[in-house]
């Protein structure tokens, strides 16, 4: 994308996500090896090792993109755990408004009612329509249907 929009005489810097994404892999390291210190490190390094395309594309994101976070198993950065940063990556209220409460939304694949959790307002969303809000894009949500 940005180099077509070099190509039209455009600012490829303005390809950017408009909100903050994180980008989570997860679920995805084998044990080998269990019961030591080292364990975590051991598998982490195999995982890479066997999986290392997985890695290396997402890891582009955050050296071209202001706006993209990579979490990988290396952060010890499960699903529950992943939701206290996304929450955390929001508009936070200025500090003279003396709230307690700033409710907060997020679009997600996964996991979206631990989100409530957090007092977050978490909509569950396929991966297109994730990538379509990343861009600005409207998440079109359905309402359940009454009957008469």
């Amino acid at each position: 994308m940005r180099d077509a929009m070099k190509k039209l005489g455009g600012d490829p810097e303005k390809i950017n996500p408009l909100v903050p994404v994180d980008l989570v892999i997860d679920h995805s390291v084998q044990v080998d090896q269990f019961g030591t210190s080292a364990a975590f490190a051991f598998n982490t390094d195999v995982e890479y090792q066997r999986n290392r395309e997985r890695y290396v594309f997402p890891a582009l994101g955050p050296e071209n993109l202001s706006a993209i976070s990579v979490w990988s198993p290396r952060h010890r950065y499960l699903p529950p755990g992943e939701l206290g940063v996304s929450g955390q990556r929001g508009p936070h209220p200025p500090s003279e408004w003396n709230v307690t409460a700033f409710p907060d939304t997020l679009v997600e694949p996964i996991h979206t009612v631990m989100i409530n959790g957090l007092g977050v307002v978490g909509w569950g969303v396929g991966g297109i329509e994730a990538e379509a809000a990343m861009l600005g894009q409207p998440v079109p949500c359905s309402s359940p249907s009454r009957r008469l």
